[in-house]
Order: C-alpha cells, then sequence, then structure tokens
C-alpha cells in the first residue's frame, strides 16, 4: 500500500480507499471482515454516505448504521481509520444544503456511525438553490465544534468548487468525480487541472465503471460495443505481459495521473479487496497510459 497527505491537510490516508456504498444488508460480523480485510491490506480510508443502503433495498442511513454497529462491537476499528462521509441528498427532494439541513446531517451521521467526529466531510450532489456562503458558514462551525475535521465536495463542477472555496477561510482538501478509464471526463473538464491547482486530492468514484471495466467480452459487446471491447484487450494485455489482475491495470491508469487521484473500490468480496493491492505493481510509461485512453474513446488523440 502506498499513503499519501489528503490535500493540504495532515490527513494521512492509504492511495486506495474503501467505498461503502454496497457494505449494507449484511451482518455486523460479516461487515466486520471486510472493515478488517481493508485495513489488513492497508486501507485507512474509507468513504460512506447517509444515503448509502437506499439502492441495495434498504433504507436511508443503513450503511452508516451497519458500520456503527461494527464500531459498537470492535471500537479499536475506529482508531485506524480516516473516516468520510457525505451529505445533502435527501430523498424526494433531492438536494439541500441549506445550514439547518447539513448541521442535522452531520449529526445524524455521527449518531449512526458510533463515532464524535468525522475526518473528511463531503457535500454529496451540488444543490443549486443553496448559497455558498450559507453552507460555507455550517461548514466552517462544524469544523470548528469537532464535529467534521475537513471539508470535501462531490460531483461538482469547478466552477461550484470555485464558488464554495471564496466562502471558506479553509481549504476544500477533496474533489470526488466519477473517473475510470472508461469514464474520463475529469482530464478533460477540469477537476483534475483544478485539483492540481490548488493541491486537492480527486477521490474516484465508480473507478472500475460501475463494473463494466470487469465484464466478460461477450458482456461488453451488450454494454460498450466495440470501443469496450478494444479497451479491455488493451487492459488484459498488459495486466498478463505484468502478471497482474485486470482490475489492477486500471486502477493503476487512474494511479498514474500527477492529480495523485485516489481509486474508491466498491467491492464486498475479500479477495478482491486483497487484489487491489496489485494496482501498485503495475508499471505504465506515457505510451501504455496513453494506449490505454486511445482505446477507451475510440479515436487516435490529435
Amino acid at each position: 500500500m502506498k499513503y499519501q497527505m489528503l490535500g493540504t491537510s495532515e490527513l494521512r490516508v492509504s492511495s486506495l480507499a474503501y467505498g461503502m456504498w454496497r457494505f449494507a444488508g449484511t451482518d455486523v460480523k460479516t461487515a466486520y471482515h471486510k472493515v478488517e480485510k481493508a485495513l489488513e491490506v492497508g486501507i485507512n480510508f474509507f468513504d460512506q454516505a447517509d444515503v448509502y443502503g437506499c439502492d441495495g433495498g434498504g433504507a436511508f442511513g443503513d450503511s452508516e448504521a451497519l458500520l456503527g454497529d461494527v464500531f459498537g462491537q470492535y471500537p479499536d476499528l475506529r482508531k485506524k481509520m480516516v473516516l468520510a462521509t457525505k451529505g445533502g441528498i435527501v430523498l424526494g427532494v433531492p438536494y439541500d444544503s441549506s445550514s439547518t439541513y447539513i448541521r442535522s446531517a452531520v449529526e445524524a451521521s455521527l449518531k449512526r456511525m458510533n463515532t464524535d467526529y468525522i475526518d473528511l466531510y463531503q457535500i454529496h450532489r451540488p444543490d443549486f438553490l443553496g448559497h455558498p456562503q450559507e453552507l460555507a458558514a455550517v461548514l466552517t462551525a462544524l469544523r470548528e465544534e469537532g464535529k467534521i475535521r475537513e471539508v470535501g465536495v462531490s460531483n461538482y463542477t469547478t466552477s461550484q468548487f470555485d464558488a464554495l472555496q471564496a466562502h471558506l477561510d479553509f481549504p476544500i482538501v477533496s474533489h470526488q468525480p466519477q473517473f475510470s478509464c472508461w469514464h474520463y471526463a475529469p482530464l478533460r473538464d477540469g477537476i483534475l487541472d483544478q485539483c492540481l491547482q490548488h493541491t486537492v486530492t480527486p477521490l474516484a468514484w465508480s473507478p472500475m465503471g460501475g463494473g463494466t471495466l470487469g465484464a466478460s467480452y461477450e458482456q461488453a459487446t451488450e454494454r460498450g460495443g466495440d470501443k469496450l471491447i478494444s479497451l479491455l484487450k488493451v487492459l488484459d494485455r498488459i495486466a498478463s505481459e505484468q502478471g497482474v489482475a485486470r482490475s489492477a491495470v486500471a486502477l493503476a491508469w487512474i494511479l498514474h495521473h500527477p492529480s495523485k487521484p485516489i481509486p474508491i473500490l466498491g467491492t464486498q468480496r475479500l479477495d478482491r479487496i486483497v487484489e487491489s493491492v496489485e494496482a501498485f505493481q503495475v508499471q505504465l510509461n506515457r505510451t501504455a497510459w496513453y494506449e490505454i485512453l486511445v482505446a477507451a474513446q475510440g479515436e487516435a488523440l490529435p
């Protein structure tokens, strides 16, 4: 495992994060083993959200609550983690970044997760009806109260990031876009450039393209056609040459960017948590990195 500082903060995090989107829906012992396995391979960075659990047929807060139950039975785990969560999505609204709601969301997350503080609190989706000055004020207050340590944003545009940062007296330390070698928009929409400009850490959600990059060739034909097949063949060739899994090459492609993105793993399988660390063994020169991009976009670079 490799480690890095989260933005300009004093938080030292693993260069892979464990995402808890699909963490809910199991018993405490099974959940504990997932956390334990991630820690065992060196992952100390865990990414939650208050809305996680809904997509799996559960309820709002289920993932955080399950983690809180794990902490209740295994209290020593919390001090081994850098714990992130997100808020601002309200089912049926759908977004609320008002000061009243964000304060209530943070306090509810703390209670569900059975912890006194959140290391990284992220606004999950931009609220078009929220004023960044109001949001900045409540984030500042929560930070001063010790309920959150650092602030990040998720799914923000570069201008939305700038608008919030303009009202904060401390730096935003993370920017969470969807990013993979199948979904590579952050290379050109300014997000990774902004991260380089301000020393902000990108957190790449869905680094395996929502499972697309793990597809068989038969599945890939239906999901992405010839472009996806071409990409998978390049990944597989490099993986075969270096004796690693395809997923390791896909993760290494993200890790190779100079903004030092941290892929957020979504797997719930213990063997794939272990396998993910192979990403640090992969050697990608410029030619190979660009070959993957060209295959993904289906056309040569100018």
